[in-house]
């Protein structure tokens, strides 16, 4: 059934009509009185409800707000014998989604019933992503500001819905995670858990039993059966990160469970059916990856029914703001601090800034601005970042172009903030420690 129908109404005749015409296609259910709905708050939401005016115990017009109080994504379809324009126009300024005439034309009733079954979706989709961006950002309302990503975010309602894999690219720490948790926020499975792993954080003789399972004494240090997280997402969300940093021979048997939707644990006989949506991300270009023999062909066309692309923050200064304002919301409260926002040289400094690290980058500036700023408001001082001039005044090197120097000077800023520790410098930048080690080669900022 694709939707539930509670039918309202005092003459059990019209009851009756109205099951036997809609049955067949919903769920239906009857109150034959205003009290017998009353009563039925305490059940199972339906998508619509069929309401008789003219009640002996109730006034339909009186129910109407109740209901919509009550039952705020369900659509309220409005039924009379005594229509009048009206009651049909104060039908609708409490919230009617149409008024119906007795007797019924049976077509005209079937697609009203439809329209509002299409409406009440629609509804409970934006309910449901705005309600998933607030779990994520901490606010009521989107952070995602710039075109490009409300663009993302559209495309990311739409696909949601179904169970095809989605391939997530961008930059490290662009949000990919974030995207997979709205991805899955949306999706049908939403009720179920989203399982993740980082396949670049495990070793290559670990993975499989990670995300297989493995049976007792599979191999050396299998001391008892592993379940594996393709069965601990069962119902749920998979999501891959990292995914071309996977061994070229696992992405082989991932395939294979894919393909088969069964997944056998290391070193048993036995398949188990697999029942999860799988969600993938890498921060490399999957074509490079492919050439470069990091990721197998079929295997991301297997995964990228759907791309989703995160363009980096520098693209997007839109959102560098309403980001900013969320990560100092979230932080203040955390430290209880009397901080109520950003002075001009701050927002100045952030807005300027090209954030190789993107948004883990901003978090992380933002967190370690709250801890230091001294008064109520975070000033430019207050951040580890460069301004587009140094400190003299003078233009950067011209060896590198803006982009780089300004780089350049926040690796260089955070290797001196670590005290030299790369691994803590990756982390707080964003990035790989592998593109990490990299551009300190490439700037020079070796020793």
């Amino acid at each position: 059934m694709k939707g539930k129908i509670l039918i309202v109404d005092d003459e059990a005749g019209v009851r009756d009509v109205l099951t036997n015409i809609l049955s067949g296609l919903y769920s239906v259910s009857e109150a034959a009185s205003g009290a017998a709905l009353k009563a039925a708050f305490a059940g199972p939401q339906p998508d619509v409800v069929l309401l008789d005016l003219a009640l002996q115990d109730a006034s339909g017009l009186d129910l109407l707000p109740l209901i919509k109080r009550q039952w705020g994504g369900t659509e309220v379809v409005v039924l009379t014998g005594n229509a009048t324009f009206e009651a049909a126009i104060e039908a609708t300024k409490r919230g009617a989604f149409h008024f119906l005439s007795k007797p019924f034309d049976m077509q005209g009733l079937l697609v009203t019933v439809e329209r509002a079954l299409e409406q009440q979706q629609q509804k409970q989709e934006s309910i449901s992503l705005r309600n998933a961006l607030a779990t994520m950002t901490g606010v009521s309302t989107p952070v995602f500001q710039s075109a490009i990503m409300q663009s993302v975010v559209r495309t990311v309602e739409r696909v949601a819905p179904s169970d095809v894999s989605i391939l997530i690219t961008g930059e490290s720490g662009t949000g990919k995670e974030v995207i997979s948790d709205l991805i899955h926020a949306m999706s049908t499975r939403s009720k179920g858990k989203i399982i993740k792993i980082n396949c670049a954080a495990l070793p290559r003789e670990l993975i499989e039993s990670e995300l297989f399972g493995s049976v007792r004494g599979a191999f050396t240090g299998a001391l008892s059966d592993r379940e594996g997280l393709f069965r601990q997402a069962e119902g749920g969300t998979l999501f891959l990160d990292e995914i071309s940093e996977m061994p070229i021979d696992t992405q082989s048997k991932l395939l294979r469970v894919l393909q088969d939707q069964e997944v056998r644990p290391v070193g048993s006989k036995v398949s188990f059916k697999t029942n999860c949506r799988l969600v993938a991300a890498t921060n490399r270009q999957p074509e490079e990856a492919i050439k470069d023999g990091k990721m197998r062909e079929d295997l991301f066309y297997r995964i990228s029914a759907i791309s989703v692309h995160l363009p980096p923050l520098r693209e997007r200064r839109d959102d560098i703001m309403p980001l900013a304002n969320v990560f100092l919301k979230r932080f203040v409260a955390q430290a209880n601090r009397p901080i109520r926002g950003f002075t001009p040289a701050a927002i100045e400094r952030l807005t300027s800034f090209e954030w190789p690290g993107n948004v883990r980058q901003l978090q992380n500036q933002i967190q370690r601005a709250v801890l230091l700023c001294e008064g109520n408001e975070i000033d430019a001082s207050d951040f580890s970042i460069a301004s587009i001039r140094n400190e003299a005044g003078d233009a950067q090197d011209t060896n590198f172009t803006l982009l780089e120097g300004v780089e350049r000077n926040a690796i260089s800023q955070m290797l001196k903030e670590t005290g030299g520790n790369k691994v803590e410098t990756a982390k707080r930048l964003g990035i790989g420690r592998q593109t990490l080690y990299n551009k300190i080669k490439a700037y020079g900022l070796e020793g």
